[in-house]
């Protein structure tokens, strides 16, 4: 018994690892448009910010496509670990190779590639959750396995920049490539096991077969309770990490004067306060009723709106600095609640596909956001109160939606709360 609950949480920490080398994967990009030899090989200049926004989307346009279309195939027929260690063996092939991409749009292409190959992660990651944790002990696992998504950004920062100054932007695709699949595969195979689920469900014989069995477990949770809501404040949620973190660097390099040096070790310092706060968000979950887990969303996004106001009008280049890092601590505290949400709502087999809903259209929406807010920051930087100021003013407003989703499911797990409370006894 002892040994299964330990197995069980190695497989917690292998999921926690592969999300980081996941995220140093995907902000590649944003520290190499800062590199004049990278844009020069891919045809972009430095002012062309919607370009070079765009790589980021077009990652969260495979990235959510994928969540939709490959996780119910993952979980029904593939399985969490076999489905991981391909999803590792691609993208890191597709990192590796990238370097090789000798276009524009050859590289746009790659990571959309890239993107598809990652999508179905947090999906697996939460029905291996569901499968080993019991749902009032769920938040612990959550906030560790997306504790990643914060290491992996607090690590790659500086990681890539310390790669492309002391080497060249090629080798960083290298480096990364290789992590992928020799670190994350054995991890899969030494630690990930999954108990047999009865999903009611034979198993197929055929691709017909397949195909209906997908299409049961896509229509199972699509009844998920609250999934319209959810999928809307996840769309709001991971538009303020995809538009921060692919244009911190360059905001602290090019908006506040920092040095390449400076940049990337400040850049990681929000990200170490998401994953501290990704921690406490999930102790935090395990600790207060479930009714009360929206009121996360409320506090969490408040914070965050107003440590992004006040960092974007701070004179001072440090303290405005200190002001994303409280934005990234108060942004992490929610962070744990989405897939505890998810896994509350849905039934044990249509987590996965549930979980892939939420993220796959949450992602797909806020996968614009770097090209829009680069869009943004181009368009006004010759007005006053324009360029970056505005750019990171967006990322305010996506907290306003964060927000209002938040109280409003409070409300309404208060209501389901009453509604299923017994009668109260009638006086003798």
């Amino acid at each position: 018994m002892k040994d299964a609950r330990t197995m069980r949480w190695m497989g917690v920490i292998t999921l926690f690892v592969i999300v980081a080398i996941s995220y140093v994967d995907r902000i590649n990009i944003s520290i190499l448009i800062t590199d004049p030899g990278f844009l020069a090989h891919i045809g972009l200049t430095p002012e062309d910010r919607t370009r070079q926004g765009l790589l980021a989307t077009a990652f969260m346009v495979g990235y959510g496509v994928s969540s939709f279309v490959l996780t119910p195939f993952a979980a029904a027929l593939f399985g969490v670990r076999r489905s991981l260690i391909a999803g590792l063996l691609l993208w890191g092939v597709v990192t590796f190779l990238s370097p090789l991409m000798s276009s524009y749009g050859l590289l746009l292409a790659s990571r959309i590639l890239l993107g598809v190959s990652e999508g179905p992660l947090f999906s697996l990651a939460g029905s291996y959750i569901k499968a080993h944790f019991e749902s009032r002990e769920n938040g612990k696992p959550n906030s560790l396995v997306n504790m990643g998504t914060g290491l992996g950004l607090a690590v790659g920062y500086p990681f890539i920049g310390y790669l492309v100054a002391g080497h060249d932007w090629e080798t960083s695709f290298h480096v990364l490539g290789l992590i992928n699949i020799a670190l994350g595969i054995p991890l899969v195979l030494a630690f990930i096991r999954m108990p047999k689920v009865d999903t009611g469900l034979p198993k197929p014989r055929s691709m017909g077969q397949a195909l209906g069995q997908v299409g049961q477990i896509v229509r199972g949770a699509l009844h998920t309770r609250h999934l319209v809501l959810v999928t809307v404040m996840t769309a709001a949620f991971l538009s303020y990490l995809w538009g921060s973190s692919n244009w911190l660097p360059a905001y602290l390099k090019e908006s506040r004067g920092f040095s390449m040096r400076e940049m990337g070790w400040l850049a990681s310092l929000p990200q170490y306060a998401s994953v501290v706060a990704v921690f406490v968000g999930g102790v935090i979950i395990d600790r207060i009723p479930r009714r009360q887990v929206p009121l996360i969303f409320v506090f969490g996004s408040l914070g965050v709106a107003i440590a992004v106001w006040m960092a974007i009008h701070m004179p001072d280049r440090y303290a405005a600095a200190y002001c994303l890092i409280a934005a990234n601590f108060c942004w992490g505290l929610m962070s744990p609640a989405f897939p505890s949400t998810v896994q509350h709502c849905a039934r044990p087999e249509h987590v996965a596909s549930a979980y892939g809903v939420v993220n796959g259209a949450g992602s797909l929406v806020a996968g614009f956001m770097p090209a829009i807010m680069g869009a943004v920051i181009g368009w006004t930087s010759q007005s006053a109160g324009g360029g970056f100021l505005a750019g990171f003013g967006m990322l305010v407003g996506t907290q306003i939606v964060v927000m209002a989703c938040g109280l409003l499911l409070w409300l309404r797990e208060r209501g389901a709360v009453a509604d299923d409370a017994p009668p109260a006894p009638h006086p003798a």
